[in-house]
Order: C-alpha cells, then structure tokens, then sequence
C-alpha cells in the first residue's frame, strides 16, 4: 500500500466516526472531520485534496452553525435558559454511565425535565419545555448531520478525483 491510499483510509475511518460522533454526541463530530478533512489533504497534497478540504470545511462549519443556530433560537422562542440545558447534559454524562446505550439520551431528557420541573413548578408546563428542548436539540442535530453527510460526500468526491488523475 502506498502513502495516499494509508492516509485516505485513515481519513475515511476519522470521517465515519466523526459522523457518529454528531448523532452520539459524546465525540466532537464536525471538529472530527474538519481535522481528518486537513490531514487528508495534507498526506496526499494535490488539488483536489486541497478542494476537497475546502468544500468539506464549508459543509462541516455550516452544519456546526446551522446546529447552534436553530437549537438556540427555538430555546430563546420557548424561554428555556441555558442552565436547564447544561443540567440535561451533565445529567446525560452520568446517564451514559449508568444506563449503557441509551443512558445519554436518558439523562439528557430526564435532566432537562428536572431542571425544567424546578424553575416552573409545574410538570404539564416542564414537560411541555423539555419536550420543545428536545425537539430543538434534535432540529439542530439532524442539520448538521446533513452538511456533516454533504462534506462525506464531498470527501468522496474528492478521493475519486485524487486517485483518478494521479
């Protein structure tokens, strides 16, 4: 094997994994593939690396702002503070150590529920919040796994082009 196709394979796993990485949110997944985007067009120095890592950090960005954005704004629209979130995610931290697979997902709702339960003193009113909470968080997860898609395929692309013109 040569040093392109060991580097492109490489790039390939960190991609993959940085794409699970957004739909189990425990590995940084855009910044994942924004550095194996770089790495690849490092070891194989050629155009359409060089291309390819551009079109991939634009797609990779997008979908982190995108994700940020729509959470954030359907947060503010609902008048859910940030401090409920944070509960939700350190409650999830602990969730996927106690409840393996699904422990995450778990203590993320089951914390945001709490902290919600505790500021409005009502559950109908706390459900109702956790529930558009995790609607938004979902919203903004399902956008950036798109562009984090759109920059797999742009990677692809990118891999064909390197090794059909070399």
């Amino acid at each position: 094997m040569d040093a392109d196709l060991i580097v492109t394979l490489a790039a390939g796993v960190l991609i993959a994994v940085g794409v699970a990485g957004i739909v189990v949110p425990v590995l940084p997944g855009s910044i994942l593939i924004l550095l194996a985007f770089l790495g690849w067009a490092i070891g194989v120095s050629s155009g359409a690396g060089w291309w390819s890592f551009a079109f991939g950090t634009l797609f990779a960005l997008a979908g982190m702002s995108a994700s940020a954005v729509l959470t954030g704004r359907k947060l503010k629209q609902r008048q859910i503070p940030n401090r409920s979130v944070l509960v939700g995610l350190v409650a999830g931290v602990v969730g996927m150590f106690l409840i393996p697979v699904v422990g995450l997902v778990v203590g993320f709702a089951g914390g945001l529920l709490a902290s919600e339960f505790v500021r409005q003193r009502n559950l109908a009113a706390a459900a109702s919040s956790s529930w558009a909470a995790l609607k938004a968080t979902g919203l903004g997860m399902l956008a950036e796994l798109a562009l984090a898609l759109a920059a797999g395929t742009a990677w692809i692309i990118g891999v064909w082009v390197h090794f059909a013109t070399r």
